[in-house]
């Protein structure tokens, strides 16, 4: 049934050894063993570092994993995100039992395909049909059930023609290809995907998102999602679950946990997050200072609320000085949460000549302000006499309100539809 809990993570741990394979020595191996029959805990289980990679540290033992604790529920879509090295493909591999967890445990309702890495369970010497039919045998499936997905199999793949080749004569491309079809297609109940999508073209991720999606929200079966492209984990993804250092960071609603994985290097924060004070920005006060930025919306008034396809006045309040009377060309853009450009509003463009003052403002005239409802961020450009430029990061954050545009009752959903909306179409037909 959809909405039930169908993989549970409890306090899952996992250590490695540095530098060697498996427990390293034979008197851990005894050490272990004497403190199991004894009843006693495992005793490196108590030493060992975080799994920060850019310290050396003390310990040759390290915790990979640590207390990881998360349920997914049937039919949603988990992006998994952190930086490299934040334990994100060892989760994916204890969770497809490939490895298995120093401490905790997983519990699991139904079949799990994975993709790790390209030609992830795929034998080189047998082709490619070959290899669905092997594929879908460790699944459980049987040659019937399979014979039924070929030809759908096959045919999204694009490799119909080497389809009788061996799959070592593939590129990684095409394995990547075929295996994602094999695992999207022979119905797992939970399909763990890792970054191997990045191998493919741009065609086929957006084929493979558009079947992640169509799995899941069609068949109700639930994907985990390893991507560093946040814009695809934003778009495909109901829950994000963010690791760092081997640890949980965040885990909740994908934008939210978007916008902490940004934040993980602080110095970038003034860079990529907006001042939801609306504190004013300086740029070198004895030559130009922002004093103010106003937002004026034509039925909400002034503030930094903006319905949707209202019009609206942007003001610009500053100050010079020793800058004199001099021409100005002021620009205002409007960014997402991911400091992506939506729309700009110049006076260049419009080909308009302006004039410093002392103590001055700009106002920008705006006849329809078509955002969908969201945060974004104002930043702001001066160009001075043609040769001075000023930009004014983050110079304040801006709440667009949702509005009836389209007096249907029909809302415009952001994820599926874009963050913009179009007012003057029609459409005809016989």
């Amino acid at each position: 049934m959809k909405g039930e809990i169908i993989l549970k993570v409890e306090n899952v741990s996992k250590q490695y050894r540095l530098g060697t394979i498996g427990t390293g020595t034979i008197s851990h191996d005894l050490n272990r063993w004497w403190h199991k029959i004894r009843g006693k805990e495992d005793p490196f289980l108590k030493i060992g570092e975080s799994n920060d990679r850019a310290t050396k540290g003390e310990s040759e033992y390290v915790w990979a994993l640590k207390d990881i604790n998360f349920e997914v529920r049937r039919g949603e879509i988990l992006g998994i995100i952190g930086k490299n090295g934040a334990g994100k493909s060892t989760l994916l591999k204890i969770l497809s039992k490939v490895t298995g967890p120093t401490t905790g445990s997983i519990k699991s309702a139904g079949r799990i395909a994975s993709l790790l890495e390209v030609g992830t369970g795929f034998h080189p010497e047998m082709t490619g049909k070959e290899n669905i039919f092997l594929n879908g045998a460790i699944l459980g499936m049987t040659k019937k059930e399979i014979s039924l997905k070929l030809n759908e199999i096959v045919e999204f793949s694009g490799c119909e023609r080497y389809i009788d080749t061996p799959v070592k004569r593939y590129s990684s491309g095409m394995k990547v290809r075929l295996a994602f079809a094999v695992a999207a297609f022979l119905e797992p109940d939970i399909l763990v995907v890792d970054e191997v999508l990045a191998v493919g073209d741009a065609e086929f991720q957006k084929k493979a998102i558009g079947k992640m999606q169509d799995i899941s929200n069609t068949d109700g079966r639930t994907v985990l999602f390893v991507s560093h492209n946040m814009t695809a984990v934003q778009n495909l993804c109901t829950k994000g679950l963010l690791l760092a250092n081997g640890t949980i960071r965040t885990y909740g609603e994908v934008n939210y946990v978007i916008r902490e994985y940004l934040l993980i290097d602080e110095s970038n924060k003034k860079d990529l997050f907006f001042d939801l004070l609306n504190v004013p920005r300086y740029v070198d006060s004895s030559f130009f200072e922002l004093e103010k930025l106003e937002v004026i919306d034509r039925d909400l008034g002034k503030g930094f609320q903006i319905a949707s396809c209202n019009s609206c006045e942007f003001k610009i309040y500053y100050r010079t000085g020793q800058l004199g009377r001099k021409s100005i060309e002021v620009g205002i853009t409007i960014k997402d949460d991911f400091h992506k450009p939506l729309m700009t509003f110049n006076s260049t463009f419009i080909n308009k000549k302006l004039e410093s003052r002392t103590d001055g403002y700009v106002s920008c005239f705006v006849n329809n302000f078509n955002l969908v409802s969201g945060t974004y961020g104002v930043h702001i450009w001066f160009l001075v006499d043609n040769e001075k430029e000023i930009i004014i990061e983050n110079a304040g954050s801006l709440t667009v309100v949702e509005k009836d545009v389209f007096e249907t009752g029909v809302l415009p959903d952001p994820k599926f539809h874009g963050p913009v909306i179009y007012k003057e179409y029609n459409f005809e037909g016989n």
